[in-house]
């Protein structure tokens, strides 16, 4: 928060008062969008309502249309409102879906990460927290159809499948748990954590007996959410990430090595 600074003068001159806190003023179309954004998350605008074309909302607000338009722009990318073109076009009222956050939270870690901002043990550390409570929240929460969804993670002809179908099954595996912990929050907090670990995991030669042992630890897991013991659920899962991360940390130095030598 900005301050004014000391101010001397001379006598009888007016002092502007010291360390007086003032607020940063919001360009017009910031307090637009900040008034749209509010009538959206208290539901006063509902997903799917149209909103009145630009020319109408640059009257109602007593601003220009091109302000009307940065506004609605902002919004946009928030993905609080979606513009249509053609006879039914428009600006409609839309809420962001847990996948869509989710890719946004993605994207930042890996510019983040690229940029060395965030470190490897910063990533683990964060999925540790985040994946083993859910692990044993899955164990408590999870119900027939998440079982079934569970073990169609884990490919039963591992020899037959190619490096990239090898990742996918993981990825859909940790997604799975995640989603059957019942907790939306936890889903959309680990999803990127994961996929940029993932991404970085993939460039490295994984052996076979190595994706194997992933495989029976992912069994373990699912053994332990099926029986409802949540306990060994977490531990399993506590385990199964200990066991990757030397993986990680190989594949982290090789990686930092090779942007040196850029």
């Amino acid at each position: 928060m900005a301050k004014f600074p000391c101010v001397t003068s001379a006598p009888g001159e007016s002092v502007a008062p010291r360390d007086v806190p003032v607020r940063r003023v919001l360009k017009a179309y910031e307090q637009i969008a900040d008034q749209l954004r509010e009538l959206i998350t208290t539901g006063r605008l509902v997903p799917g309502e149209r909103l009145p074309n630009e020319a109408t909302l640059a009257r109602q607000f007593g601003v220009s249309r091109a302000t009307v338009r940065e506004s609605l722009r902002v919004l946009s990318a928030q993905n609080l409102v979606r513009t249509a073109k053609g006879a039914g076009g428009g600006s409609y009222v839309t809420l962001p879906s847990v996948d869509h956050i989710s890719e946004f939270l993605r994207s930042n870690f890996n510019l983040m990460t690229a940029s060395q901002d965030v470190s490897l043990e910063d990533l683990l550390e964060a999925r540790m927290l985040l994946e083993v409570p859910a692990a044993r929240l899955a164990a408590a929460r999870r119900t027939e159809e998440d079982l079934a969804h569970l073990q169609a993670t884990i490919p039963e002809e591992l020899l037959s499948l190619s490096v990239t179908d090898q990742f996918s099954f993981n990825k859909n595996f940790h997604s799975t748990v995640l989603e059957a912990c019942g907790n939306k929050l936890l889903y959309v907090s680990a999803q990127p954590i994961f996929s940029v670990l993932q991404r970085a995991l993939q460039r490295s030669h994984l052996s076979t007996a190595f994706h194997r042992s992933i495989d029976e630890s992912h069994r373990r897991i699912v053994a332990a959410i099926a029986a409802g013991d949540a306990d060994d659920a977490e531990r399993e899962m506590r385990e199964h990430l200990e066991h990757l991360r030397p993986e990680y940390e190989r594949t982290w130095r090789l990686a930092q090595s090779e942007r040196e030598k850029l």
